[in-house]
């Protein structure tokens, strides 16, 4: 089966296994706590054709009321009357263009309080294209982790599964890259009624050339 097909299937339990730290000697390719607000980054939504994204009330931006370190975070509230819609926040990554390599993407998602409900997914994503679209980010319950070498890397796992701050955590492998700049997207999916409001923090991204 295609890699591309991997990423848009539902997972079994070894597609969601967490990921093992790969580390560089240089440290972090990308670290981001937003400490000095959104800097270089971008805000997008998205939601199904039946609905016009005008009408999809969304917000993205930095707030210092919740942080799991420092003193502020990534703030992204959506609507949920559409049971449908994604919000999300990108940022470019530099790499050396000519290589391969493997990659773990980790961030912080706060969560008001555990549900056993999905009420939203985390949605991350690290590839040579900033995401547009829904079907950018991978299917629900999809981690990249052990697909082996797929076009772009990236998770899509329930949210509310803790009381305040969880990590989440991808590996992706890449192929050999022509590209001197990926883009690494954090964010939420709408799964069920109500507005919700979640934090992200400290993201990092760590390549290890293969």
């Amino acid at each position: 089966m295609r890699r591309r097909e991997l990423l848009r299937m539902g997972a079994t339990g070894s597609l969601v296994a967490a990921a093992g730290c790969v580390c560089d000697s240089e440290g972090p390719a990308f670290e981001e706590g937003f400490e000095d607000g959104l800097g270089d980054w971008e805000r997008g939504a998205a939601i199904g054709p039946e609905v016009d994204l005008r009408e999809f009330e969304w917000e993205v931006g930095v707030s210092d009321a919740e942080a799991a370190s420092g003193e502020r975070s990534l703030r992204i509230w959506n609507e949920g009357d559409y049971d449908d819609g994604v919000t999300w926040a990108v940022h470019p990554v530099a790499v050396e263009p000519g290589r391969a390599y493997e990659i773990t993407v980790a961030a912080q998602f706060w969560s008001e309080s555990e549900s056993f409900n999905t009420l939203r997914d985390a949605l991350m994503r690290l590839g040579p294209e900033r995401p547009s679209v829904e079907a950018d980010f991978p299917n629900p319950g999809v981690n990249t982790t052990a697909l082996g070498e797929t076009p772009y890397g990236g998770l899509r796992e329930p949210l509310w599964l803790a009381d305040g701050w969880r990590e989440y955590r991808f590996e992706w492998t890449t192929p050999e890259l022509s590209t001197e700049r990926l883009y690494v997207a954090v964010g939420t999916a709408v799964i069920w009624e109500g507005d919700a409001t979640h934090f992200v923090d400290d993201i990092v991204v760590q390549l290890e050339a293969r």
